[in-house]
């Protein structure tokens, strides 16, 4: 059974950084890095401008397990600046071209996104996500910042403060992309979320305060499950905080009384029930963190009465090992023998 140290662990999402480009192989490349370095940065035609960072986004993308080279490639001499400047000026076809650049840098290391916020990319990015309504861009855009957000809580911090200009702020803009028809924008945007909520009390309450919990609650229910699963995270981090000083995490009251409240509990019940074994994990873990923070022994009833009992026990002879005993263990615990005996 999961102890209260792993409930924020489970609810981390390892989304990773994933790719829709299949750029030459690392050895072809090599004489275009020294080319490329330098000529996007003062070419004039935005068709010449857009190829240029075209062969310079496969480039990067090819260097993932070289953090080396890719380290040299950023640090030329006008590179972070002519990435800013062209996110910022250039029309929606090179700030695509220009966002998967961004993707692929954030995703190698915290260095690079550091080299690239300090360069000036959170405005001009920030202001992309709220202005624009085309998947083509929006999908880099949000990439790019689940993977800053996914670093350390003071570029989450960076992140949120660039968007404190704009209507609705980043978590506004956010919530436009849930409520999307696209199903990619809303998984790439509950990922994303899923990131922030994974950082600091404040930023769980700035989630749940800025008007993004009802659309999260809307796609746990109608949702693909993709998006479904993604929407999960945010909801189990919002509910769970880590204690800085003891690494103890512990529940978020309010917040988790309010997503059950509200009717969450049968989205993740179907969690549990899915094929899918990360998905009933976090469907169990999240029944164990409603079953025991729950005051008064409420939790137990309301899963009980979600016909929580019955998903956990389709797990009694189930052929993962820890999934058996994570819910042979939560029914033995929370419905035993002694269950509802106080109350007759």
């Amino acid at each position: 059974m999961p102890s209260n140290s792993s409930v924020d662990v489970l609810f981390s999402n390892p989304f990773g950084s994933l790719s829709n480009m299949n750029p030459p192989s690392y050895a072809g490349n090599q004489k275009l890095f020294s080319i490329t370095g330098t000529a996007f940065v003062n070419i004039a035609t935005t068709g010449l401008i857009t190829f240029t960072f075209w062969d310079f986004a496969c480039s990067v993308k090819e260097l993932g397990p070289k953090p080396k080279a890719a380290t040299e490639l950023i640090k030329m001499n006008g590179v972070p600046e002519a990435i800013i400047r062209h996110m910022q000026k250039g029309d929606e076809e090179l700030a695509t071209e220009i966002a998967w650049v961004v993707v692929y840098l954030t995703a190698l290391s915290e260095m690079h996104s550091g080299l690239l916020i300090k360069a000036g990319l959170l405005p001009p990015l920030i202001g992309r996500l709220a202005s624009s309504d085309q998947l083509s861009l929006l999908t880099p855009v949000l990439r790019s910042i689940g993977n800053l957000v996914a670093g350390d809580n003071q570029k989450t911090d960076a992140v949120l403060a660039a968007g404190q200009d704009i209507p609705g702020t980043v978590i506004g803009a956010m919530i436009k992309c849930l409520e999307s028809e696209h199903r990619t924008l809303k998984k790439e945007t509950a990922w994303a979320l899923s990131n922030i909520a994974a950082g600091t009390l404040a930023h769980k309450q700035l989630i749940f305060s800025g008007g993004a919990v009802s659309p999260l609650l809307h796609l746990l229910v109608t949702a693909t499950f993709d998006v479904r699963k993604e929407v999960a995270y945010v909801l189990g981090n919002l509910c769970v905080v880590t204690i800085e000083k003891t690494g103890e995490s512990i529940p978020i009251l309010e917040h988790l009384t309010e997503l059950v409240d509200r009717g969450c509990l049968p989205g993740f019940i179907n969690l549990v029930k899915s094929p899918d074994i990360e998905a009933a994990k976090m469907g169990l873990q999240f029944l164990e963190l409603v079953m025991r923070a729950l005051p008064n022994g409420l939790g137990p009833r309301l899963v009980e009465t979600e016909d929580g009992i019955a998903a956990m026990e389709l797990f009694q002879f189930h052929e993962n090992e820890e999934l058996r005993g994570m819910a042979n263990g939560l029914v033995d615990k929370y419905f035993g023998e002694s269950y509802g005996i106080e109350e007759e």
